[in-house]
């Protein structure tokens, strides 16, 4: 089994040290930076499976590194603030954060987060005959999704996606035309390992406009069904 290998880029040194003797206990493989450029350097030397990405850094915010990293990687991003403040968090899910924990928190729910974006993350395991991968694809108006391979394509371009974008995307295309309210998209993105953030769907769905409608302001694909929810159509 290959190694997990889990950055955290934070300035907290007495946190760092916490954080990295437990997750050493779990067998994961920890990297440190205490500023976002050095965190970045990291990244373009080693192989990062997730980030944990302190908002409050010095130098270059960590709104500004997440999106840095989001221009250049689809890489799982875990946000942490000590502020708690609502904005902070609708930032840095629009920034394309895959999941956002305020300070001060028990290690043990930061885990559990980490567990959950990493098998929402994985992919479907190699080895599948013809039959089985037919089963794997979804075919639906211009899209293809591939669930083996976790790639979307609209009209033959491959979409780039953080892994909660992909997850939606796969929801919807598994429920054209039915309407789908903010809770039970959470129940089926999210996998409710923890409590989920109340409008952060509504932050997802936006980002994920961004990607796939030729007017975000007036979705084709993506439709809202005001006091319920949303609807996908292809039509």
């Amino acid at each position: 089994m290959m190694e997990t290998t889990i950055l955290f880029i934070d300035d907290d040194l007495k946190l760092l040290d916490l954080l990295c003797h437990y997750f050493q206990d779990y067998h994961y493989k920890i990297l440190t930076a205490t500023n976002g450029t050095a965190g970045i350097n990291i990244l373009n030397t080693d192989k990062v499976d997730l980030i944990i990405l302190d908002i409050m850094l010095p130098g270059q915010d960590g709104f500004e590194i997440c999106r840095q990293i989001r221009s250049e990687s689809d890489i799982p991003i875990i946000m942490l603030t000590a502020r708690g403040d609502e904005l902070d968090r609708i930032v840095g899910l629009e920034l394309g954060a895959d999941d956002y924990l305020p300070k001060p928190f028990n290690p043990r729910e930061l885990l559990a987060r980490i567990k959950a974006v990493l098998r929402r993350q994985t992919a479907v395991p190699d080895g599948l005959d013809r039959a089985e991968h037919k089963q794997q694809l979804v075919v639906k108006g211009p899209f293809q999704l591939d669930k083996n391979r976790r790639i979307v394509s609209k009209d033959g371009t491959t979409l780039s996606l953080t892994t909660v974008e992909f997850n939606m995307l796969s929801v919807f295309l598994h429920n054209i035309g039915i309407v789908l309210s903010r809770d039970r998209l959470l129940d089926l993105v999210r996998d409710r390992d923890y409590l989920p953030f109340d409008r952060s769907i509504d932050v997802h769905i936006s980002r994920l406009r961004q990607k796939i409608e030729v007017d975000p302001k007036k979705p084709h694909f993506i439709k809202t069904v005001w006091g319920v929810g949303y609807v996908f159509t292809v039509e």
